[in-house]
């Protein structure tokens, strides 16, 4: 049955990479299924960031191997991080998968195929354009990671950073935006060190520039940052740039310099607060998200309390909290022992859900009867739902066919999480809405 099913788990880019596969099974003969159960060959797209993420993915592939077992014809495809170089251990412990692929690997994916006795004529390994595309799309500029922070097990599995020629994607997003993209976000597990490999070619800031000048593409964003790697150049870039969302993601991790140093963030507390005074005096309304780590190793009270103090002083838009979890071969595994109860760590993080739930509340508070500019992205239960510049969520009810694009939205009503509204106009000014520096639209609202 040439039908497949693609399971994904994970980050951003493994969503962007899931695409990739979806386009290259598609150019060899299958068809999307609208279920597992009614496919004939399932990839599983993994994440092993998290303990919990790879019991996921162990406990699919212990219910894969009963649906084998009772059809035999079932291909099962296997990439992610949870594909390492051990690849005999992998197929010893799992015989009943077909193939085993490394992240961006798709090479080996078409390889596979070709030995199945698929016709691989036109099949060119590289960037291809999805079959169906969304009016936001993700794509990858720069894979692997040279950091490597203590707890993280991504440079192990991806591998180092290597950027992709400008051109390439410049010529990816142009085609993207002939078939409806309207929004891009650049991705890397270090987006903001993208070019550094390619020293002939400009950096994050130049392909910026370059992708803006893209006619059909309304909107830019860009993810994820390191915080030593964030430079003035990049933020005057964006502030230049009208379709450059200002929404900057800023993972902190910690609030104490002494676990920084474990973690082998490569920046104080002291130097991540004159990082968000520069991102905040240079980008005009930029909201800022950021990631934290709970519960790492050796972690106490007091220390956990300064990570609180600091979400609370700040006060991010979002805030993406986990709970430390021990990954094999990381530099935190080999050097400290997991030595706080996961009683605390899940304390720590309700702590951090609690806090931020209130500043979330009281920052979309503040938009209530105000109007934002909307990058329409779908329908969930009958409602349009969309995005501002600032990152927030909208949603609104409307009769009228509005996915892709740009709306105008009274806000009605506020919640932590997503903000409601209603469709207004723009009669009070024909192009006040031109601009995307500002979620806000300049509108006089009162005759609406």
């Amino acid at each position: 049955m040439n039908r497949y099913y693609i399971w994904t788990i994970g980050c951003q880019m493994n969503k962007a990479e899931s695409g990739q596969i979806a386009s290259y099974l598609e150019l060899l003969g299958y068809t999307a299924a609208s279920a597992m159960e009614h496919s004939g060959l399932i990839v599983l797209n993994t994440c092993v960031v998290r303990q919990s993420a790879e019991d996921k993915i162990l406990g699919m592939l212990s219910y894969l191997k009963g649906i084998k077992q009772a059809n035999p014809e079932l291909v099962i495809l296997v990439t992610g991080c949870f594909v390492d170089s051990k690849m005999e251990a992998l197929r010893k412990r799992f015989p009943y998968v077909a193939l085993f692929f490394k992240p961006g690997a798709y090479e080996e994916l078409i390889t596979w195929a070709e030995k199945q006795g698929k016709d691989v004529s036109s099949v060119k390994t590289g960037s291809l354009l999805p079959e169906h595309v969304s009016p936001c799309v993700f794509v990858p500029i720069i894979r692997g990671c040279n950091n490597f922070c203590s707890y993280c097990v991504v440079p192990y599995r991806r591998g180092r950073e290597k950027s992709r020629p400008l051109t390439e994607i410049v010529d990816e997003i142009d085609g993207l935006s002939r078939r409806g993209v309207r929004e891009v976000t650049l991705l890397g597990q270090n987006v903001n060190s993208y070019g550094h490999d390619l020293p002939s070619q400009p950096g994050l800031s130049g392909l910026l520039v370059e992708v803006c000048k893209i006619e059909n593409i309304a909107r830019v964003r860009f993810l994820t940052n390191h915080p030593k790697d964030m430079s003035r150049e990049l933020m005057e870039t964006v502030a230049s740039m009208d379709k450059v969302c200002r929404h900057i993601i800023l993972p902190l991790q910690a609030g104490d310099d002494d676990i920084l140093r474990a973690m082998r963030r490569g920046y104080t507390v002291e130097q991540y607060r004159k990082l968000v005074d520069m991102t905040r005096s240079t980008i005009p309304s930029v909201a800022l998200s950021t990631d934290v780590i709970v519960g790492f190793p050796g972690e106490t009270e007091e220390q956990f309390g300064r990570t609180l103090s600091l979400i609370e002083e700040i006060k991010f838009v979002t805030v993406h909290a986990a709970i430390y979890s021990p990954r094999p071969g990381t530099i935190a595994t080999r050097k400290y022992a997991d030595d706080v109860p996961s009683e605390i760590k899940k304390g720590r993080f309700n702590k951090i859900e609690a806090i931020q739930t209130k500043i979330a509340c009281e920052m979309n508070s503040q938009l209530l009867n105000s109007v934002v500019r909307v990058l329409v992205e779908g329908q969930k239960k009958g409602k349009w739902y969309g995005r501002t510049t600032n990152d927030r969520l909208v949603f609104f009810e409307d009769g009228g066919s509005w996915l892709g694009r740009l709306v105008n939205i009274k806000i009605s009503k506020t919640s932590p999480w997503s903000l409601q509204g209603n469709l207004v106009s723009c009669r009070d000014s024909a192009d006040c809405c031109s601009g995307e520096q500002s979620e806000l639209c300049i509108l006089n609202v009162a005759k609406e």
